[in-house]
């Protein structure tokens, strides 16, 4: 009996050991639930987190990506539009060469032309005609050997004009047809300035003013003579030629002291002694 007892009380033990550890089994099947909801749920969050990182990197890759690709279309862009506006402005230029070649072309043909009518006129000894022709022909483009050589001509043209005018005028004041023969000098004048009978012309142009009356045209013109004409003959002539003018506008003074130049600067010339015997008679009267 009492065996019996004993096994009851440790079966009994036995039953209340089994139902501990069954409460502590559940207990840490309960914990373990916990953790692993616990994980489960860190697990999520961690994955939205992901998905989320994921996603905003994704969005931040494609901006860059297509602002990356936004700089490099506007570069190409620019660099387009560059290039065409080079290309344009190269164009622009090319055609502005091309117009300028065709004109150039055009007005030296057009000037050939003239060239050979100018040359023509010299050929026919038209000096007249080659004169008044020079100064539209020599704006034409010409060649440096066809200006120099029609250069040449017209300044002999214009010599022989000169000439030819002078020796006419000189002729007219031969039988005193004075106007007729100033015209001719001032002529002779216009064709040739500094030709080498300029000083002769400026003699015979003052001798005919003063016979028209115009003196006060005439001085001018005697006094230069009187002090720079290359020769020495003009320069007494020119003196007195001077001293009568000056004596027409009763100018006594100033025609004195034209007298006594004459004198002292040629006391030989042929005018001597008229200009003493003028001299004389403005001190006695004047």
């Amino acid at each position: 009996m009492h065996e019996v007892d004993e096994e009851l009380r440790e079966i009994k033990r036995e039953i209340i050991e089994s139902r501990g550890l069954v409460i502590k089994t559940n207990n840490l099947t309960n914990a373990l639930s916990a953790d692993i909801k616990s994980i489960a749920k860190r697990q999520q969050t961690y994955e939205r987190r992901l998905t989320l990182n994921s996603a905003t990197a994704y969005v931040v890759f494609v901006v860059v990506v297509l602002g990356a690709l936004k700089f490099a279309w506007d570069a190409r862009v620019d660099a387009i539009k560059v290039e065409i506006e080079q290309k344009a402005a190269d164009n622009e230029r090319l055609r502005k060469e091309a117009r300028e070649i065709l004109k150039r072309d055009e007005d030296r043909a057009r000037a050939e032309v003239k060239a050979a009518q100018f040359f023509e006129l010299i050929r026919q000894g038209k000096r007249a005609e080659v004169v008044e022709q020079w100064e539209a022909i020599k704006k034409e483009p010409l060649s440096k050997a066809e200006t120099a050589a029609f250069t040449d001509a017209v300044e002999k043209a214009k010599n022989e004009l000169a000439l030819l005018q002078f020796q006419q005028a000189v002729d007219k004041a031969r039988v005193q047809r004075w106007q007729e023969a100033a015209t001719l000098y001032e002529e002779s004048l216009k064709y040739k300035e500094d030709s080498s009978i300029s000083s002769s012309v400026q003699l015979g142009l003052a001798d005919a003013y003063r016979h028209l009356g115009r003196q006060r045209d005439a001085i001018p013109m005697l006094t230069h003579l009187s002090e720079n004409a290359p020769d020495k003959e003009i320069q007494d002539d020119a003196l007195h030629q001077l001293a009568f003018c000056q004596m027409d506008i009763q100018a006594w003074n100033d025609a004195k002291n034209t007298w006594r130049a004459l004198l002292r600067r040629f006391p030989d010339s042929h005018f001597a002694p008229e200009g003493r015997l003028q001299l004389a008679q403005l001190n006695l009267m004047h």
